[in-house]
């Protein structure tokens, strides 16, 4: 076996786990999560299903759905010590790192913390996933100095979830388009934030420790600070042709323009932003005004004709939920919540597989030798 160390920028093209979870299929153009087509799970499963899916091994029969809805209507509350710490935070304090603090001390409140065993984790992943609508929805509105909004448990977990967001009860359109949005963030094989978690799972780090790092990856606007940058960009054009004026310019100014591109969709647009884009044009019809679809179409049109890229899932997820009424900071917390699933299933493979993670460098300073 070779010696050679391999040097490939960002690690493009390597390989840095084998898993049953899930894969990007550029050639065929799916996104395969536990054996099945994403976009089709997407198009007839709920939330609830992916999850049972990708902790499971398995789609639930009606009864295991019933139950998983129990089991996480269960866990909805959270300590009310995680809610005294958001009180200490500054009021301008940015929504993921509320998040990424509520997480952290979660940990101390579970008695499993150091157990890795993938029944262990599997019960810390259905806390998470109860918890979760609630710290990123009530870490915001102590932030803004509002009262937590207390979960509704006759609702599904979707609608409780947009519930908490807004304080609003979602029509059944809304809790649809907001449920798939869900599914669609669920998991997407190995982008960084999955990477920081399984690399920090490979060191028997716990599942709390490995979502951390996984929310201070995601926290970046390469990653998923995108779709906020998105619907700033959309609001401070608010017509089609100022829309296409902006993104010109930044262009000539060779800024980089978020919710476009992707490392794995360099050819055509990523099958998940289609299915926003439809979402986004039923949210137009119902409310009788589509001025962001056209904007967001015009600058489709530019992007395509200027660059040679398409669209993101950011790209029309950001409109999406700004037409269901959540607010802008939200955007990147409930992407990294809907992605907890897909988080917690890479932590347990990797903790029942472990190799740790210990890459080399492509060194390119200077060697000295000392005067003898």
């Amino acid at each position: 076996m070779s010696n050679e160390v391999i040097y490939s920028p960002g690690l493009d093209g390597v390989a840095a786990a084998e898993t049953r979870i899930s894969l990007l299929d550029t050639k065929l153009g799916e996104i395969v999560i536990k054996g099945y087509d994403l976009i089709q799970l997407s198009e007839s499963k709920e939330y609830l299903d992916i999850v049972h899916l990708l902790l499971e091994d398995a789609l639930p029969s009606p009864a295991d759905k019933v139950k998983l809805a129990k089991q996480l209507q269960d866990e909805y509350q959270i300590p009310s010590e995680i809610n005294d710490i958001f009180k200490l935070l500054p009021h301008e304090t940015h929504p993921m790192d509320g998040l990424r603090t509520g997480i952290s001390a979660l940990a101390g409140f579970d008695r499993e913390i150091d157990d890795s065993s993938a029944e262990a984790n599997k019960r810390k992943a259905y806390k998470l996933l109860g918890h979760m609508p609630n710290i990123v929805a009530n870490s915001y509105h102590i932030l803004q100095k509002k009262e937590p909004i207390a979960p509704l448990e006759e609702l599904s977990y979707s609608a409780n979830f947009y519930y908490m967001l807004t304080g609003k009860v979602p029509t059944s359109l809304e809790e649809r388009i907001f449920d798939q949005s869900l599914v669609l963030y669920s998991e997407h094989e190995m982008p960084n934030s999955t990477f920081t978690a399984r690399v920090i799972a490979s060191t028997k780090s716990d599942l709390y420790g490995a979502l951390t790092g996984a929310v201070s990856s995601l926290k970046g606007n390469l990653h998923g600070g995108a779709n906020e940058a998105v619907m700033y960009m959309l609001l401070d054009a608010k017509t089609p042709a100022e829309f296409e004026a902006l993104l010109q310019s930044k262009l000539e100014k060779k800024e980089k323009i978020m919710g476009f591109g992707h490392r794995v969709y360099m050819k055509k647009m990523d099958p998940r932003a289609l299915l926003m884009k439809k979402a986004l044009k039923e949210l137009c019809d119902e409310q009788g005004n589509d001025t962001l679809y056209q904007m967001c179409e015009a600058g489709e049109k530019v992007m395509e004709r200027e660059k040679g890229i398409f669209p993101n899932l950011d790209y029309y997820a950001a409109p999406v939920y700004w037409m269901l009424g959540i607010p802008i900071p939200l955007y990147t917390p409930i992407f990294f919540s809907s992605r907890t699933v897909g988080l917690c299933a890479h932590v347990i493979e990797q903790h029942e597989n472990n190799k740790l993670f210990r890459p080399r460098v492509h060194y390119v300073g200077e060697r000295h030798l000392l005067n003898q």
